[in-house]
């Protein structure tokens, strides 16, 4: 897919660890709120992102993302842009029950979305992010997701850890993910 955010290096960083995350629940579309670890782990991604010259920051609208991207924001005195469409999927009423139901399913749970929908949704939020500078993305690990199936040509069940700074690097027409140096 060509999109002007995809024609050259970018960072992206998944949230801070949440309540939800704590306790292995499903979050999704939950306004599910940082523990003191995921604030802790907000300003230690800020430090560690300080280091390179950021150009912009874009968030998912969802608190857990936008008090990560704040604490990047107030780190490298950068504004954040929130776009709605970066939020994570909603997963309709199996929001708040335990992690372990999840399954790969063409089929959404009950009043949620599918993972067709969540996907263009997901690229539609993308193409509003311009190409050029360094960005940051602040979201989730179901944009993590279709980041790394577009890009690395994978389909990666495995989430980003939380509050660990991600670079997608093209080289040439092979793109990368490593950490910067970030450790």
């Amino acid at each position: 897919m060509n999109l002007p955010l995809f024609a050259a290096t970018f960072w992206f960083l998944r949230h801070g660890e949440t309540e939800a995350n704590a306790a292995d629940l499903i979050a999704g579309a939950m306004d599910s709120p940082l523990t003191a670890q995921g604030h802790e782990q907000a300003r230690a991604a800020a430090e560690r992102l300080a280091a390179w010259p950021l150009t912009a920051i874009y968030s998912s609208p969802l608190s857990r993302a936008r008090e990560t991207a704040e604490a990047v924001s107030r780190r490298v005195a950068l504004p954040v842009t929130v776009i709605s469409d970066l939020a994570e999927r909603h997963y309709g009423n199996w929001e708040g029950q335990s992690r372990s139901i999840l399954i790969r399913s063409a089929v959404p749970p009950g009043g949620g979305e599918g993972p067709d929908a969540f996907r263009s949704r997901v690229l539609k939020a993308l193409a509003m992010i311009p190409g050029g500078g360094l960005p940051l993305v602040v979201a989730h690990s179901g944009v993590a997701r279709v980041l790394r199936e577009q890009l690395l040509g994978a389909d990666v069940a495995t989430p980003l850890e939380n509050g660990r700074p991600v670079r997608f690097q093209r080289q040439g027409k092979i793109w990368r993910m490593d950490f910067g140096g970030l450790l």
